[in-house]
């Protein structure tokens, strides 16, 4: 899939737009992002970030790429996923959660109701004898979590938790010089 720019003022390749998201997960893929270190340089010649960490932009706009992070847990992961896909011609799932639901997907085989009942009112969670949160401000859990790819359509995934630093920047520089990216075992592996 090749990624087309226009030409900005007086000729010149306009920058890709890239936004970058985390849902249900750690952020441990936005961390290995910044591993790329000193790259992020060359990189900035070549792109503008929308939403990101580095911009704090809170709506994704129309961008040429979209890295998401995390699994999809609850209705809040949903909306900015669709928002996502309406706006990036390129998405790609970004680590573990994102592809296949990660850690937070281990709680996919209890009863979301035994959860809350668990951590919120038995004592064996975290605030013994409290109420469930029920504040219309919170987003509504899902039953289970989702890997995105059972949300919106994916067009790359990139496994991992996370993946490292040196396979992003592998990944991304072949997707902007438009190779489909390649990465063997010497950047994808499981250690």
């Amino acid at each position: 899939m090749r990624i087309e720019t226009t030409n900005g003022a007086g000729g010149a390749p306009r920058k890709l737009k890239v936004a970058t998201v985390s849902l249900a997960g750690c952020f441990g893929c936005h961390m290995s992002f910044l591993d790329i270190d000193e790259r992020i340089l060359p990189l900035l010649e070549l792109v503008e970030f929308d939403r990101s960490p580095l911009t704090d932009i809170k709506h994704c706009g129309p961008c040429n790429i979209g890295l998401i992070e995390g699994g999809v847990c609850n209705a809040e992961n949903v909306h900015v996923l669709r928002e996502f896909r309406a706006n990036c011609k390129v998405l790609i799932a970004l680590g573990a959660c994102a592809v296949n639901g990660g850690l937070p997907a281990q709680r996919n085989h209890l009863e979301l109701a035994d959860i809350l009942q668990e951590v919120y009112r038995t004592g064996h969670g975290l605030a013994e004898g409290s109420r469930i949160p029920d504040d219309p401000e919170l987003p509504l859990p899902l039953n289970q979590v989702h890997p995105v790819h059972e949300v919106v359509r994916i067009d790359y995934f990139l496994p991992g938790c996370p993946p490292s630093g040196d396979a992003i920047w592998a990944f991304l520089t072949q997707l902007i010089e438009g190779k489909a990216p390649s990465l063997g075992h010497g950047l994808l592996h499981y250690d």
